[in-house]
């Protein structure tokens, strides 16, 4: 994506949480005194944030990190996207609770039930994008991008319609198990057109991450002690299958917008697109569910209770794309599985078995073997961003922001 491309529309982008100056990030292998302080989008020139050697603290320490064990593992960088993605790890395990006592409840409205959650990512990310573009240069922005954004908004309705499709025909324990498939999309479509190069540290802890999915998924089996009835549950796994490929599509698409542009210009403009697109599929496809459907308080608790959780997901899951990745992302959701089972204690009767904390610690230790190699400003510094990031945003929990001011944590 070119950067001159974007320039004209915007003309005022800012930064995520107000303006800052603009420094490249340090190319591998050149020295931190080569890195210029050319201003990103050309506001100004500004020195950048250095030592008193002149050096910048942020660049140095990446420079001196690299190849080393461990190094990024030690940084409060690395504690933040551990919390975050249990934090969407548990989101993303509550919406599918949700999704399941709806059906239950006799509501299962598959493209309906996130059409709020895309009116309320409107109302707060769609309204602040045109008070900082005004309404002229918003409707540039539609012309020139609305196209990606069009693509990146289909790739996720599409993922939410068809996950909670699954929920009609298969158990919350069986589709949580499929989305191991998005790990698998992800890896392949950074490695081939976003040139990501994973260390083998990198593959080694999806594939312990994976293997603690493996361990949740025998003991369900072996024991049949979470099984209740499904309706079809391989017509639901198909479901669940074909959504967490439109899901790892989504995310590997919307970590290359968030690192290019503001988080709340991607996400503005991902529910807007959604928002016509989900609209239009639940008029077709909804409309005899939307009739049989049960409504009552409860069915409207768990609606909205849906609506805010996904939404509070949408909003922090760009700021773990910009730490970390899209594939760091999804092997974080894989904790799902366990905190279902906690959640489905309560909701379901479920029970846990033996196996379940083990799993869990697999999947966390996968998760810090994943980081084993990382230099300390680790999967924020973008490929496709250029040598020195300069096609990159200076935004919250970008690589471009922590070098240009050191102190902050992301």
């Amino acid at each position: 994506m070119a950067q001159n491309a974007h320039e004209e529309v915007y003309g005022n982008k800012g930064d995520d949480i107000g303006p800052t100056e603009s420094t490249h990030v340090q190319p591998k292998g050149v020295s931190a005194s080569a890195v210029s302080s050319e201003n990103e989008r050309g506001l100004g020139q500004a020195e950048p944030a250095s030592n008193v050697d002149g050096v910048n603290p942020v660049l140095e320490d990446e420079a001196q990190s690299k190849g080393k064990w461990f190094q990024y593992v030690r940084t409060k960088q690395f504690w933040v996207v551990m919390l975050l993605g249990q934090v969407l790890a548990i989101c993303i395990t509550s919406t599918n609770t949700l999704s399941s006592l709806l059906a239950m409840e006799g509501t299962s409205i598959p493209a309906f039930q996130s059409f709020f959650n895309y009116v309320l990512l409107n109302l707060i990310y769609t309204s602040y994008t045109i008070y900082k573009y005004g309404f002229k240069k918003w409707g540039r922005l539609i012309l020139k991008d609305g196209w990606r954004f069009f693509i990146l908004a289909f790739f996720d309705v599409e993922g939410n319609y068809f996950v909670v499709l699954a929920y009609r025909y298969t158990t919350i324990l069986s589709a949580q198990l499929i989305n191991f498939w998005a790990i698998v999309v992800v890896v392949l479509v950074s490695f081939l057109f976003l040139r990501v190069r994973y260390h083998y540290t990198q593959y080694a802890g999806i594939l312990l991450c994976v293997g603690g999915m493996g361990v949740l998924f025998g003991s369900d089996h072996l024991t049949g002690s979470n099984a209740f009835p499904a309706a079809n549950e391989v017509k639901g796994d198909l479901f669940a299958l074909l959504g967490a490929t439109f899901y790892g599509l989504s995310n590997a698409f919307e970590e290359f917008l968030v690192s290019e542009r503001p988080l709340y210009e991607v996400v503005g403009q991902l529910a807007f697109w959604a928002l016509f697109i989900n609209g239009t599929q639940a008029g077709i496809f909804d409309r005899a569910q939307f009739r049989a459907a049960v409504w009552s308080p409860k069915v409207g608790g768990y609606l909205t209770g849906y609506t805010l959780i996904l939404t509070l997901f949408y909003s922090l899951a760009p700021v773990v794309f910009r730490l970390s990745s899209a594939a760091f992302f999804n092997i974080s959701l894989l904790t799902g599985s366990f905190w279902g089972v906690a959640i489905g204690i309560e909701v379901f009767h479920l029970s846990i078995h033996w196996m379940y904390p083990i799993a869990f610690v697999l999947i966390i230790l996968g998760q810090v073997l994943y980081f084993a190699r990382q230099s300390m400003l680790a999967e924020a510094v973008k490929p496709w961003l250029g040598e020195g990031q300069e096609r990159g945003h200076a935004g919250l929990g970008t690589a471009k922001r922590r070098v240009e001011r050191p102190g902050v944590v992301v």
